[in-house]
Formats: C-alpha cells, structure tokens, sequence
C-alpha cells in the first residue's frame, strides 16, 4: 500500500498498489502535507500545516486515532530509528517539536534555523537533521543538527540558499539537502562535518531520497 496526503480535502489516500486503486480515505487535520510511517509499520504520523496539528493513523484500521497540537505551520515529520520519538518542523515558529510516540505529547520544542521545512534522523539513532528554508526574499542555507541524546543543535551547516529537501545513506555518514533558490544539491559528510559536493540540479528541487546501488 501507499498513503497520499490530500491538502485540499484533508484526507490520506490509502492506495492498493496491486490493484491499482484507491481502497480508503482517512480524514486528517487541515491541510495534511508531510507524512512518514512507524518504523514498525504500525501507525502513520501526518503533518498538519493549517491547523497546527499531527494525525496519528493506525495502518491496519485506516483510521485516525489521535490529532496532536504541536505548534505554528507543522510542515514534516521524522522518526527516530527506534520509533520512540518523532520531530515536527514547526515553519512559522522557527523551532522543531519533539513527540513521545508512547505518550503521544510533545516533549520539547528546539529552535532551528528559519522556516525549517524537512527532518530526517541518521540510521544510527545519533541525529536528526533539519532543512531551513527561509523565504524567497530573505532564504536561509543551513542544516541544523539535533543531537537525540540531548536534543540540543550540536552542528549547523552552510549549503545552498533554501534548504529544503534531508536524506541520510544507511551508513549514516552522508546527507543530502536540495536548495531550492540556487537548485542545487549538497553533500555534507556528517563525520567530518564540512560539506564536501555540490550538485546543479532543474528549477526549484524539492524532495531527495538515497538509493543504496
């Protein structure tokens, strides 16, 4: 199965890729946008930018079973490896909340950069990395970097204007961030802590993902 957030009619889409259909609609919040899966596969975490708020759907009943307040502008979620807790990007407020997944409350808001957009955690359980955007007119281009243990930034990186886009390689050294002003993609080795390549890519490069060849 895939699930599709809907931000116009507030809904996931739950599609059977076998039969090549739309089998469920999940209600959420107002305006669902970024989403990630459970480690385990058991629940999905759905940010909500318009009302402030996180959907939590169980996957087997394809329903929402809890909406979390979380602050101004949820624009994407990330797990931890062990699923115990998820961060919030928090656009308008310039911070990432912090979610306990067992007692499904947040715990902590860290400040980040400007306008943070996506988060993702390295494989090891050490880091979460955040993508700070900024706006059009006065971008940011940095990559903070949460440590888990705690969850204070513990290293900010210089890339591109308009951070927007985070993935990490399953070695957990690497991260990849797309700029969306200057439509460019970072490489930032995590264990010497420079950025070490940089890519041109098309106009306004959003989402990034690492393929293991």
């Amino acid at each position: 199965f895939a699930f599709v957030t809907n931000a116009g009619d507030n809904s996931v889409s739950v599609v059977d890729l076998e039969a090549k259909e739309s089998v469920a609609t999940i209600a959420t919040g107002e305006y669902p946008h970024g989403l990630r899966l459970s480690p385990d596969g058991q629940e999905l975490y759905v940010a909500n930018v318009l009302d402030g708020s996180v959907s939590i759907i169980d996957v087997e009943a394809r329903e929402e079973v809890a909406r979390l307040p979380v602050g101004q502008a949820p624009v994407q979620v990330g797990f931890t490896p062990d699923g115990t807790r998820v961060f919030v990007s928090l656009r308008d407020e310039n911070r990432v909340a912090v979610i306990d997944t067992n007692r499904r409350e947040v715990v902590e808001r860290i400040e980040v950069g400007r306008l943070p957009i996506q988060v993702h955690a390295t494989p090891d359980g050490r880091y979460m990395l955040v993508a700070n955007e900024g706006t059009e007119d006065e971008p940011d281009n940095r990559v903070s970097v949460i440590a888990l243990d705690s969850l204070a930034v513990v290293a900010t990186h210089e890339v591109g204007a308009g951070a927007h886009g985070v993935s990490v390689d399953d070695s957990g050294r690497f991260a990849f961030v797309t700029s969306l002003y200057d439509d460019s993609l970072s490489v930032i080795d995590l264990e010497a802590g420079t950025v070490i390549s940089r890519y041109d890519t098309g106009q306004g490069p959003n989402g990034v993902t690492w393929v293991n060849h």
